[in-house]
């Protein structure tokens, strides 16, 4: 993981007295002790010394000397022209780039240079250096328990929370996929703990201030107070810290950041990264997977994008909260005419939480002032067509509000089409400003003045073919060609000959040209000025604008899941207390990889059916069954319709699930290591109103020490009342149905086609236990060679044959014959009796095949 690179040293050969500008150069690295220094020279950025060989590294550039007669550096340097991609790619790569630009006109000394940009993976403001998703700057501090605090500097979301343990924090860290995280000395100190954390986070060793003073000093100078809701000196100190590093990185505006909202893990479902990861929410397994999250994607703005991955991050637990998404959304679902027009309202809107950031730092460009205007002169029409809605869409409405003293003052003050940039001129509407309006005017008049010069001189001088003519070499000119040289007036001053005509100027000419270069020049600085008042004049409707970015990005968010339902064919999900019931169910996800091309299947959870024991071959289907259920669970908690004939579905509390292998080679952990580990966390966090998803538990030691771990996590979990999916090949677990209450057999339904030497998949659910794995029948439509699995058929049905006699022997010594009934006694005989049969009939097929 980057870490942060250490004291400057100028890396060289020779002691002779630095050259000024490497001079200069030290000077300014050593500032920024921790930022690779591209600093100007002329076209070039370039880099020295330890930067110079670190970013040769990364950008695969070639690595030069800058030579004195008795001094030698490595250098390496990018043109000025390919900045920003080159920046992007040391981002990318975890470095922090600080960028010192030449603030004066080259002359006969030294330039003067000032480092002008700090840009941090967690930092950057710049729309150019950011994708659409957030990006947070995240700062953990230790006190009782963890603390944690992360910003978004280029929207200006500010969040911190309190976690009693690693793991929780894990969770929540990984979840926000932090770009960079700060660790408080107590815990970059220790080496076990940084180990711990750059193995799954980048972090960043930096100069943070964690200091508890100072930081409550960071949260007065940027909030105006130290917020009473953070409670805890951790929580101080970890908001303190990320507020300083961003001062630092933004030369000290934080405007876009007013207040910090402390959130409750707990006030939301519990959706640990193990979860997320299973359930493919943002990361598919395979490269060209697809997510929850691109099938859900149908947002037509970057700030409902980010939303929606709000909401998935954090599914509700409020049933009356629920209940007012899932209302706006099919309030959105029948009407649409009204979701087809807000949709194409918001396809023409820009990124409104970023753009009200960069108003609230007076860093907007006059592109960006102008994106804002263009996305304000929306919100109107969006507040009509929701007059007539009532409850969510009619909150929206109110917090969209209007805005348009804001509109109106960009309106008046800047053309339509500004320049990329201030202070190029062009910028500000005539009739805005009166002082502009006479510079502009009088330039006009002596623009004017050269306009009629050549009308008025041809007509004096007789030369018909004279010309006016401007170059950057010697302004304006008469131009007069050879013919007519002779009848140049004597008040024409020659500045030029070529080869067939001459140029000449005159004093008036000179000085017009003075004036209306003084005159631009002027208005060019009394724009600049003009667009920095209306900057600020913008900041002050800051809070406004944050509303507003969030009430669009939130009605985003409705109707794509709208949309979705729609096109899809979902339903509305009711919420009932303690029950689970879904008919009909997909996975969201694989209906949309096949194209609708998906079996569906019921599922029923309840307090007398609460445990799920599923059997049946590989690729099946039991695995996407089991995250069927937890999809539609996820989707009903965020507010969404979800895919199903109909569904009932209650409040679960977590979500949990241990799908699939995966070992920790870095942590040195073994996939069994890993597996019990997960399972050691669900087993701990697991209440009645979890959610539990288990596959495959216990099959990576033996099959014996396998066996008993799945049947005692499943015991526990059936013990806690927990809705619990468990997925297994070990069919000795199927006999627990007739021991536990509320356990439930399910198997998915296979064939296997004696005559065509083949095994049919039907991907249905249906009550019973699976009669076999057809492990063997699964290995051959892999595709392994005939004899293998030949020989593996024949060593399994002996195999099958002692594992009987040992199964046999070892329920034959659990027994407690003592207290067996006769009806137990029977019973159990008759099932011995049905497998005996099972395993007669196996020898007779292998007999027949041999």
């Amino acid at each position: 993981m980057p870490v942060g690179v250490p004291q400057s040293v100028l890396k060289g050969t020779g002691s002779g007295v630095l050259p000024p500008m490497l001079e200069q150069y030290v000077a300014l690295r050593d500032k920024h002790p921790d930022f690779l220094l591209l600093f100007q020279v002329g076209d070039f950025y370039e880099t020295f010394g330890e930067d110079a060989e670190r970013a040769a590294r990364l950008l695969g550039i070639a690595l030069t000397h800058k030579s004195s007669r008795d001094f030698s550096t490595p250098m390496a340097g990018v043109p000025v022209r390919a900045l920003d991609s080159n920046v992007e790619r040391l981002l990318a790569a975890g470095a922090r780039v600080a960028v010192a630009d030449q603030i004066e006109e080259p002359g006969s000394g030294l330039v003067e240079r000032r480092v002008t940009q700090l840009l941090t993976p967690g930092t950057v403001t710049e729309e150019r250096h950011l994708t659409a998703d957030e990006n947070y700057l995240g700062a953990v501090a230790t006190g009782d328990g963890y603390a944690l605090a992360l910003l978004d500097v280029s929207t200006g979301e500010f969040r911190c929370a309190a976690f009693h343990t690693r793991t929780a924090l894990y969770d929540e860290l990984a979840r926000h996929r932090a770009r960079e995280v700060l660790l408080a000395p107590e815990l970059s100190g220790n080496a076990a703990l940084l180990a711990d954390f750059q193995a799954r986070f980048p972090v960043m060793l930096s100069p943070a201030n964690f200091d508890e003073e100072g930081a409550r000093a960071e949260l007065k100078a940027v909030l105006g107070e130290v917020p009473g809701s953070l409670g805890s000196a951790a929580l101080v100190r970890a908001c303190g810290a990320v507020l300083g590093y961003a001062r630092l990185t933004q030369q000290g505006r934080l405007e876009m950041v007013r207040r910090v909202v402390r959130f409750e893990p707990g006030a939301h479902m519990r959706l640990p990264d193990a979860a997320v990861r299973a359930l493919e929410v943002f990361q598919a397994q395979s490269p060209q997977g697809v997510t929850l999250m691109d099938v859900l994607a149908e947002t037509r703005t970057a700030g409902g994008r980010r939303r929606l991955r709000a909401w998935l991050r954090a599914p509700l637990l409020d049933e009356l909260s629920i209940r007012s998404r899932l209302d706006a959304v099919e309030t959105l679902t029948r009407a649409s005419d009204l979701r087809g027009a807000v949709r194409a309202l918001l396809y023409r809107a820009h990124d409104l939480e970023r753009l009200a950031a960069r108003v609230a730092t007076r860093r907007a460009s006059p592109r960006e002032v102008a994106s804002l205007a263009r996305t304000l002169d929306l919100l109107p029409e969006a507040v009509n067509l929701l007059d007539t809605q009532d409850g969510l869409l009619a909150g929206i409405r109110a917090r969209l509000g209007a805005l348009p003293d804001v509109v109106t003052l960009i309106r008046a003050a800047l053309v339509d089409d500004p320049p990329i940039r201030a202070g190029e001129g062009g910028l500000i509407r005539d009739g805005f400003h009166a002082e502009l309006d006479g510079l502009r005017s009088e330039a006009l008049g002596h623009r004017a003045w050269l306009a009629e010069l050549e009308t008025s001189e041809r007509a004096r001088t007789g030369i018909g073919s004279l010309k006016v003519g401007f170059n950057n070499v010697f302004g304006y000119y008469l131009e007069v060609n050879g013919p007519h040289l002779s009848k140049v007036p004597a008040d024409y001053r020659q500045i030029a000959t070529l080869k067939d005509r001459a140029r000449f100027t005159r004093p008036d000419l000179r000085e017009r040209e003075r004036e209306i270069a003084r005159l631009e020049l002027a208005a060019q600085r009394l724009e600049l000025e003009v667009f920095t008042e209306l900057r600020e004049s913008l900041a002050a409707h800051a809070e406004g604008l944050a509303e507003a970015a969030g009430a669009v990005a939130e009605l985003d968010v409705l109707t794509a899941l709208a949309e979705i339902a729609v096109e899809s064919g979902w339903v509305r999900p009711q919420t009932i207390s303690g029950r689970a019931h879904l008919v009909q169910a997909r996975h969201p996800v694989v209906e949309r990889a096949t194209g609708g091309r998906f079996v569906p299947n019921d599922a029923e959870l309840g307090p007398n059916r609460h445990t799920l024991l599923l059997t049946g071959p590989n690729m099946a289907g039991k695995s996407t069954y089991l995250r069927t259920v937890a999809l539609c669970a996820l989707l009903h908690q965020v507010g969404s319709f979800v895919p199903a004939d109909r569904a009932e579905l209650p409040i679960y509390d977590a979500i949990h699930t241990r799908i699939g292998a995966s070992d920790d080679l870095a942590g040195g952990r073994s996939t069994f290591m890993v597996e019990m580990s997960e399972l050691a966390s669900i087993l701990h966090g697991a209440t009645h109103r979890s959610l539990v998803i288990l596959d495959e538990v216990g099959r990576g030691t033996s099959t014996l020490d396998g066996l008993a771990i799945a049947q005692a996590a499943l015991e526990h979990l059936h013990g806690t009342g927990a809705h619990t999916l468990f997925a297994t090949h070990y069919f000795e677990l199927t006999r627990l149905e007739a021991e536990h209450p509320g356990l439930v057999n399910l198997h998915v339904a296979a064939e296997e086609d004696e005559a065509a030497g083949g095994l049919t998949f039907y991907h249905q659910v249906i009550p019973g236990a699976a009669r076999q794995s057809y492990g063997v029948e699964v290995a051959r439509l892999a595709g392994l060679p005939a004899p293998v699995t030949t020989r593996a058929a024949r060593l399994l049905t002996a195999l099958n044959a002692g594992g009987d006699d040992r199964k046999l022997r070892r329920e034959l010594a659990a027994l407690d014959l003592s207290r067996l009934t006769p009806m137990q006694a029977l019973e159990i005989l008759h099932g011995w009796q049905r497998e005996a049969q099972r395993a007669a009939e196996g020898e007779e097929r292998e007999v027949r095949n041999l």
